[in-house]
């Protein structure tokens, strides 16, 4: 089997972005995309489970995330980018070629290697949670707390980190009243951010508390959240027209260890630019990106991982 220039692990905006670039650069990139049904994520990344993303520049109308997906996926083929459906289960990358080594058992041997596998955001595992998504739960307030099914309602975050405040202080603009669920009696997030919260008038705490149950599946939306104190064992209702869960995210990056440097989150480590620990090897998006992570700046990084893929190349063959 002949040897690619470079394979693109991945199928998010950062990967189509990086494919786009690369193929305009005629270095012909195959991306290896996920599978459905499996932890890792979904094809196309987390835009497949966005119903409308209003803050993608050029779609003064919104689009919804899948559509956005699929004309990103387009745009790539259509400058000659191949896609391969599967999962990569391992990469080998202390010799060159890399060996890219999917869950057919293929290796596929490669000159360079952007990766831009996404995260998850991670999720309370409950039934009514799956089926209330994107009818009043959501993992971004930032992606979706304008939407008109969240503007003028009381609303629940869960979770007591630097992303809940951010989320409940973001949400402020648009809900009556939020409620920041925590199962402690104190809050995680940075001084700052616990002052400027306790200082805002909308936001309040309901301490020592988890989330047993999103209601209300039946009515096709969210009414309320019935509430379990974890010292008490009272179980209260909490009503209210939204949830944002707000617990961390998981970088799809547990194939990588041993290959490359991650952090202790596992988000891959980058240097000037998208450059790994491994020189070949690029990166981007949300599995490099645990501050912003919106598709806009995960399509730009897939940008930068392919301009400084080309250039690489390049300088390999003088």
């Amino acid at each position: 089997m002949a040897v690619e220039n470079v394979v693109i692990v991945g199928s998010g905006p950062a990967a189509y972005t990086a494919a786009l670039y690369a193929s305009r650069a005629n270095l012909r990139p195959l991306v290896v995309e996920g599978e459905a049904g499996r932890d890792e994520g979904v094809p196309g990344g987390q835009l497949m489970i966005t119903t409308d993303v209003e803050n993608y520049p050029g779609f003064p109308e919104g689009v919804e995330g899948p559509e956005l997906m699929e004309l990103m996926r387009k745009q790539a083929e259509r400058f000659g980018t191949r896609i391969r459906t599967a999962w990569v289960e391992r990469l080998e990358a202390s010799t060159r070629p890399f060996r890219v080594v999917t869950s057919e058992k293929e290796e596929i041997e490669a000159r360079a290697v952007i990766l831009a596998t996404g995260a998850g955001a991670k999720f309370l595992g409950l039934p009514s949670e799956k089926e209330l998504m994107n009818k009043g739960v959501s993992a971004c307030a930032t992606c979706d707390g304008a939407l008109p099914v969240f503007r003028n309602k009381k609303l629940v975050v869960v979770g007591g980190g630097d992303t809940a405040i951010e989320e409940a202080t973001f949400l402020t603009r648009f809900a009556t009243k939020v409620a920041v669920v925590h199962r402690r009696e104190e809050l995680r997030a940075s001084k700052i951010m616990q002052d400027k919260a306790r200082k805002n008038p909308k936001i309040e705490f309901v301490w020592n508390s988890v989330v047993e149950e999103i209601l209300d599946p039946k009515a096709g939306r969210v009414t309320g959240v019935r509430l379990k104190n974890v010292k008490t064992g009272e179980a209260t209702v909490y009503d209210c027209g939204g949830v944002f869960i707000a617990i961390g995210h998981s970088p799809n990056t547990g194939f990588l260890k041993g290959a490359i440097d991650l952090d202790e989150k596992g988000y891959i480590k980058v240097t000037k630019g998208s450059y790994t620990s491994v020189e070949g090897v690029f990166a981007g998006g949300d599995c490099v990106d645990h501050v912003y992570r919106q598709a806009v700046t995960a399509a730009g990084m897939g940008c930068m991982a392919a301009i400084d893929a080309e250039r690489w190349l390049e300088a390999q063959e003088h």
